[in-house]
């Protein structure tokens, strides 16, 4: 569903990303892992376009995307969550929501059927529907914004850093929430600190390093990596 081909990519003249190549399937999750500063944001940013390509390619269901506006990826169905709780704050938490629900015009009833299972993950947005999202906690701003792309039913969902401004303690219900999702037909890929916990939900892991990566894996097989242990690689 999504192919990474070679990327190059950084600010203006400064490179971040160097030859950095991945691949995430539909219905599985790819954990994208490494220290601050080892370009993991930066790679979620120039697949969504916010940051153009100073090389390689980007695909979505096999038509090449690279270049293209963010708006015109999020079109053709790829929705970047970044951290920072990125909420429309002057409006309430439902209409937050129905922005998310851009995308899929006229279904009123896929609609009201997406807004019921987020309530049902996120309680606390049903009790604050009515709300304004700027009166909302961070924590509860970050569950927003996810609620908001699980509306738009994106084809490739990238999530960066999903349990910032959470307590660590909803970091499982949030995982669990994306496993379910992606098990509908969706590719997630999630940049995440918490990799042993975040590893029990996803299919693959990828670990960046200094803006190239580093090793793959399959997350079963991640700690092992990570403690130097050797394991097959599963790219």
């Amino acid at each position: 569903m999504l192919e990474v081909s070679n990327l190059t990519a950084g600010y203006g003249a400064i490179p971040v990303l160097h030859d950095v190549s991945l691949t995430a399937n539909e219905g599985e999750i790819l954990l994208i892992g490494g220290e601050n500063g080892a370009g993991k944001s930066t790679l979620l940013r120039a697949i969504a376009g916010f940051n153009k390509p100073d090389k390689g390619t980007v695909k979505l269901a096999g038509k090449p995307i690279s270049g293209l506006a963010p708006e015109a990826i999020a079109q053709l169905g790829l929705r970047l969550v970044l951290d920072g709780h990125r909420v429309f704050p002057e409006l309430s938490v439902f209409d937050n929501l129905r922005m998310g629900a851009a995308a899929r015009r006229g279904d009123r009833v896929g609609f009201d059927k997406a807004v019921d299972e987020i309530y049902a993950v996120f309680p606390i947005l049903k009790e604050k529907h009515k709300l304004y999202a700027r009166d909302l906690s961070g924590g509860q701003q970050q569950m927003l914004a996810l609620g908001q792309a699980f509306i738009a039913q994106p084809k490739v969902l990238l999530c960066d850093e999903p349990s910032m401004g959470l307590a660590q303690a909803l970091l499982p219900s949030i995982l669990s929430f994306l496993r379910k999702w992606a098990e509908t037909g969706t590719a997630v890929v999630v940049v995440e600190q918490h990799l042993a916990v975040t590893a029990l939900y996803a299919d693959r892991a990828i670990i960046i390093e200094r803006g190239q990566v580093k090793f793959s894996c399959r997350a079963s097989e991640l700690e092992a990596r990570l403690n130097g242990a050797s394991a097959p690689a599963d790219a």
